[in-house]
């Protein structure tokens, strides 16, 4: 399942045993499928975490707060799977595919070995502050359930168009510098890529968050805040993957 359970750690631990830096990317339940399917969950993550080197926890709760209240089931569901894609594809690119800044296997390996839970963010931005608006995004992403800046290591993935500048870049991993520990080992990398139609996307992972931490994110209630409708109306949701803001007539 989502969460990890069945078969999953099983072949984690196989994986594992074999030398291999496993990673984990698992769902949390919606908050209306229940308590016992929530307590399933946490119990699964537990047995999952020990199998595995990292553990990337997505809250399908958190993604109610980037998707519009009046988003399609479907589409709905289709934003939790862009999600993890773009996590599971955000981290295997900045070690398959050449870049502007290319990032060697045992840099990533050094972050997330034995890295236990981990989060993820991703941001967008267009315009002449999209490398900025995309980093900030990013590590004040919904889906962060805790602040990157108790993380012990950040991975994060820079990719663009074919105009994105090395001032961009430079520009996006300062920001992200500025909001972590001082401490943390910080890993990324910067890849150009077509049809990216001029948005800047970015991709953080927190590695090593505290036990403590994520226990507090798996029992946290989700924030309906952003989906009541304000004096303006609901607020748009940050980082909206395209193809959902393509699909509503968004731009």
């Amino acid at each position: 399942g989502g969460t990890g359970s069945g078969a999953a750690p099983v072949v984690a631990e196989a994986a594992r045993a074999c030398g291999a830096l496993t990673v984990a990317v698992v769902t949390k339940p919606f908050g209306f499928e229940g308590r016992r399917r929530a307590r399933q969950a946490v119990a699964a993550l537990e047995e999952l975490e020990r199998a595995v080197d990292t553990l990337v926890v997505v809250s399908n709760d958190r993604l109610l707060s980037i998707v519009p209240p009046d988003a399609p089931l479907a589409d709905a569901f289709l934003v939790a799977d862009d999600v993890l894609r773009q996590g599971v594809v955000g981290v295997s690119e900045i070690i398959v595919k050449p870049g502007l800044i290319n990032v060697d296997f045992a840099d990533v390996r050094a972050v997330m070995k034995d890295a236990g839970a981990a989060l993820i963010g991703v941001g967008t931005g267009r315009g002449p502050r999209r490398a900025e608006d995309a980093a900030v995004a990013a590590i004040s992403s919904p889906l962060l359930e805790a602040p990157v800046l108790n993380a012990r290591g950040i991975v994060f993935n820079i990719v663009g168009p074919p105009s994105m500048t090395l001032g961009e870049v430079d520009r996006a991993a300062r920001i992200i510098y500025e909001n972590v520990d001082a401490d943390a080992n910080i890993i990324f990398g910067a890849l150009v890529q077509d049809g990216m139609d001029e948005e800047l996307s970015i991709t953080v992972l927190a590695t090593g968050i505290a036990a403590s931490v994520l226990e507090r994110a798996v029992s946290a209630p989700v924030d309906l805040r952003p989906l009541l409708p304000g004096p303006g109306g609901p607020r748009r949701a940050p980082g909206l993957p395209a193809f959902l803001r393509r699909s509503q007539g968004r731009g």
